[in-house]
């Protein structure tokens, strides 16, 4: 009897989402506001910054670690904004993206057996690396807004009795994808309690930490008391400078959680381009202007589509963070959100992502009653989107 080709670890996974509307999306014609990534490009000087990196000679193996100048520059960013004092030195690993970090801290933190914590919808990384790790994941789900919360919320039981004895690592995203949520002082106080409690890391997915809308204001869990320690910050210039094709990542930790991760990044990618770390240490030192730009204009897009959407007839909950919109799709009549957004984007021309595959098989049936659009394209995209499901969309009678 032959072997199976698929190693176990892999054996469930198929092709990604993303890859199966997007293929849809180009099939079909379709105005694509599925898989995340923005359809205009970053900042010039950040681009030239790259070319003249390249013309230098800035083109051989950076030090594993990450370039030295931008692990300069991530200190002086987590200074700036958040008053975190971080040295380059001992607590600053450059990855290939925030993508590769996230893997990097679950085989650096987390033995097979060990569980995980993480709040439902999730980025679909996580579940994979939980797997590939070994581990456990406790998915705890996050709930819309209803006539007691005016935004997503989770049920402090359901957290409390994810953790136990076998609880390794608790997994945070904020702005969180792709509810938008964005996690309270008291959320994070809570949950760094549950976290001292049970001696339990956490690994801190901050990819969308500049893309915030007032009053909503974005904190760093490593800034508040008792969660310094414990804390892993992983983010990336990919949304923030509209260059998600770069894949440039870092974690920011504390040395000994830094030496972990850094000894599992070291025989995953081991360095990441040379020439793109120069040009995203000139990113992350432009001036504040910039990154109020940034919000501004994300902001006029949600509120672009955000409005198209209800005056679609969709239920969209307005997100305090990132570039994602979650909309209730159950008045529609489709068994699942998987046949919805089939539809969507066959019948009515536009792409967005079934958010069902962002949970576990326990919380599943929550995901299928909603679909996920994206607001990082221009104004005409958005724009045409929002004409095509004005005219065909609309809600079975």
């Amino acid at each position: 009897m032959s072997r199976p080709v698929f190693a176990q670890r892999v054996s469930r996974f198929g092709t990604t989402v993303f890859s199966e509307f997007s293929a849809l999306a180009a099939k079909h014609g379709a105005v694509n506001l599925g898989q995340g990534f923005p359809d205009f490009d970053g900042p010039d000087a950040v681009k030239e910054a790259a070319q003249r990196a390249i013309r230098d000679g800035v083109n051989q193996y950076a030090m594993g670690m990450g370039a030295k100048d931008l692990r300069l520059a991530i200190a002086e960013h987590s200074q700036r904004f958040y008053g975190q004092q971080v040295d380059p030195d001992s607590m600053v690993t450059v990855t290939s993206g925030a993508t590769e970090a996230i893997f990097d801290v679950l085989l650096g933190l987390v033995d097979p057996g060990d569980e995980v914590v993480a709040f439902e919808p999730f980025y679909d990384s996580y579940d994979a690396n939980i797997t590939f790790i070994g581990a456990t994941a406790r998915y705890v789900p996050l709930r819309p807004p209803d006539a007691t919360h005016a935004e997503w919320w989770f049920d402090r039981d359901e957290v409390r009795a994810a953790f136990g004895p076998r609880t390794r690592l608790l997994i945070l995203n904020s702005p969180h994808n792709p509810t938008g949520k964005v996690f309270t002082r008291e959320e994070l106080e809570f949950l760094g309690g549950l976290c001292a409690e049970f001696d339990v890391k956490v690994l801190s997915d901050e990819v969308y930490e500049h893309i915030v809308f007032a009053p909503a204001r974005h904190l760093r869990p490593a800034t508040l008391p008792g969660l310094a320690e414990r804390t892993v910050t992983v983010s990336s210039g990919g949304k923030t400078f509209s260059l998600t094709g770069w894949k440039v990542g870092w974690i920011i930790a504390p040395p000994p959680l830094r030496d972990a991760v850094q000894r599992a990044h070291q025989f995953v990618t081991f360095a990441t381009a040379s020439p793109l770390q120069a040009a995203m240490a000139a990113a992350l030192r432009l001036p504040d202007a910039y990154y109020a730009e940034l919000a501004a204009m994300y902001a006029a897009k949600r509120e672009r589509l955000l409005g198209g959407l209800r005056d679609a007839g969709l239920t969209a909950f307005a997100p305090q963070g990132s570039y994602f919109i979650l909309a209730d799709i159950a008045k529609y009549g489709f068994p699942d959100d998987i046949a919805f957004c089939r539809h969507l984007v066959s019948e009515v021309g536009v792409a967005a992502i079934p958010p069902s595959v962002f949970y576990g098989p326990e919380h599943r049936h929550l995901g299928q009653k909603l679909a996920r659009f994206a607001f990082c394209k221009t104004d005409a995209v958005l724009d045409e989107a929002v004409r095509r499901l004005r005219a065909k969309l609309a809600p079975s009678r």
